[in-house]
């Protein structure tokens, strides 16, 4: 863990030098010897180990360990039910440090916040004292992962959901550091613009929380949808990767703006725990190429020239895999 150390040292810098200019926060992260690069994505799964949690996260370490992975990406929905009640929550050591356990997964973890974990207190999930607790702990609202041959952007995508302001239902939110939400979301869409606009890695990939496309429980997410798809358009976004729907999903898309070649992959890693909704849209079969109901978990592989996607149930079997040639359109291949 001493490597982590320095490596939390270095992070910390980072974000003290970057958060004062107003624009996404950007950390670096190195790449192979070889220059690729290669991750696990895993979401909604904060359940103390249960719900198959604890199953689930034994597999990833087996997998991490054959790719010899570089970080984790998770895609929110970190602590259930409601968050984290404040920085002393047993909860984050029950949910994360004491699950997670295996060698292989001692990398940094990118995460974002879910809905569930604006449920509690999301300045909790923020404070950099939980790296204190276990350093492998990166959180934050939005910000960007630079890795030389890719750029990560992670987007806050719950702020953007209307339902969760104007029918909360029973739930309470924590809205500290989002309102006004109008100036929020302006803000961060250009932001974001702007990062997209400016890089020049061979691989853009956004993460966020909700779905823009899927066919699971919560289907799609119209206000990303609107506000969001087409920054991702304009800007060749090569995968938008997200959790919410808790399920194995891939959606290729083919943008309807004539003016605009984009052709986005929606990838849904959001199998972490609890899962088994048994109610997809059946109706919505464009672009569908593979959808698990179930739990589980992806590995991404990123070399110059190619991507390659797979999807893994909680036994470790592989289920679907992806292999995206930069620039020479997309072959799926389904196991």
């Amino acid at each position: 863990m001493a490597g982590l150390g320095i490596w939390m040292g270095f992070v910390s810098l980072c974000l003290l030098s970057v958060s004062v200019s107003g624009l996404l926060q950007r950390l670096e992260h190195p790449v192979k010897a070889d220059g690729s690069l290669s991750l696990m994505v895993i979401g909604d799964w904060g359940r103390k180990g249960t719900y198959n949690q604890s199953q689930v996260a034994t597999q990833m370490g087996r997998v991490a360990a054959k790719l010899n992975i570089d970080f984790v990406i998770s895609t929110g929905d970190n602590f259930y039910d409601d968050g984290l009640t404040g920085i002393d929550d047993p909860a984050f050591e029950i949910s994360f440090s004491k699950i997670y356990t295996a060698k292989s997964l001692q990398k940094q973890w990118y995460s974002v916040l879910g809905n569930h974990d604006y449920r509690g207190d999301v300045e909790a999930q923020l404070n950099p004292i939980l790296q204190k607790i276990d350093p492998r702990w990166i959180c934050q609202r939005s910000f960007i992962v630079d890795t030389e041959i890719a750029e990560f952007f992670f987007i806050d995508s719950t702020p953007f959901v209307d339902k969760y302001f104007l029918k909360p239902k029973d739930h309470k939110y924590d809205w500290r550091g989002v309102l006004p939400r109008e100036k929020y979301l302006s803000k961060l869409l250009k932001d974001l613009e702007i990062a997209l606009k400016d890089s020049t890695a061979k691989w853009k990939i956004v993460v966020g929380h909700h779905p823009v496309r899927s066919i699971g429980h919560h289907g799609d997410t119209k206000e990303l949808i609107r506000q969001l798809l087409p920054i991702l358009e304009e800007n060749n976004v090569d995968m938008y990767i997200n959790g919410h729907d808790h399920c194995l999903e891939h959606i290729s898309s083919r943008s309807s703006d004539e003016c605009c070649c984009s052709q986005i992959q929606f990838l849904t890693s959001g199998g972490g725990s609890k899962a088994w909704k048994g109610d997809m849209d059946k109706d919505k079969k464009d672009g569908i190429k593979f959808y698990y109901d179930g739990q589980g978990f992806m590995s991404v592989e990123l070399e110059e020239t190619n991507a390659k996607v797979v999807y893994f149930d909680i036994y470790g079997k592989v289920l679907h895999v992806v292999n995206l040639p930069k620039g020479l359109g997309t072959s799926v291949s389904a196991i």
